[in-house]
């Protein structure tokens, strides 16, 4: 096997910056999809018919189209169209979140609806506004119900973040690209981007095994 691994150490500190850079734009996309998602899912389940029909056709729209084509047109046709150059970045995390948003508003929904009954009927005899209700004793029941496929999603994002690289955003995988084309070598620096992804999928893991044991616990 013709393997070298030795010439891939001078590029390391550049390959690791990749981390950083990879989890800001992870980070961000995660935060607005939760948030988008969670107002999404409340549409859904409200008595509003034109939020709810806004809810079902945006989520049917970004669950039935492939994320790396909704990326492509915020980063290269939605500028043709406003003439305004948007950065990779600000690309990548409305891609990511705008399409995660659609798959947390349906995880959520879920863990609302399956919050017994009874606590809604409950809040709304003792006179608790909606929202309050929402944000007291529904929503963080549905939380301890939903945080595994939660995490499962949060995770799936984290990997398939390696796409951005189509745009020239310079995350991990993108940097293992360059380390390649620089070395006509690309297994040595594909390897070592993998392991990284890896890395940080078992620590995204290991911390939602952590948030559900306390979770349970505080029951």
């Amino acid at each position: 096997m013709n393997l070298d691994f030795a010439q891939i150490v001078p590029y390391i500190p550049f390959m690791l910056e990749g981390i950083w850079v990879t989890l800001k734009f992870v980070i961000c996309a995660i935060i607005f999809g939760f948030i988008l998602g969670t107002i999404l899912a409340l549409f859904k389940i409200g008595n509003i018919k034109i939020l709810t029909w806004f809810a079902d056709v945006y989520t049917s729209i970004f669950r039935g189209t492939p994320l790396i084509l909704q990326l492509m047109i915020f980063y290269f046709a939605v500028p043709q169209l406003t003439g305004y150059d948007i950065k990779p970045f600000a690309a990548a995390v409305l891609a990511f979140g705008l399409n995660s948003s659609a798959y947390v508003s349906e995880i959520i929904r879920a863990g609302i609806q399956a919050v017994d009954k009874g606590q809604t009927e409950a809040a709304q005899a003792l006179g608790v506004p909606y929202k309050s209700m929402m944000i007291d004793i529904i929503l963080p029941q549905a939380l301890k119900n939903i945080l595994p496929a939660l995490m499962n999603e949060f995770i799936t994002l984290t990997k398939e973040s390696a796409i951005v690289a189509t745009i020239g955003y310079l995350d991990l995988m993108r940097r293992a690209q360059v380390v390649g084309a620089d070395l006509y070598r690309n297994f040595e620096p594909l390897l070592f981007v993998g392991l990284i992804y890896y890395l940080l999928v078992m620590c995204l893991t290991m911390l939602g095994k952590m948030l559900e044991r306390r979770l349970r616990l505080s029951d």
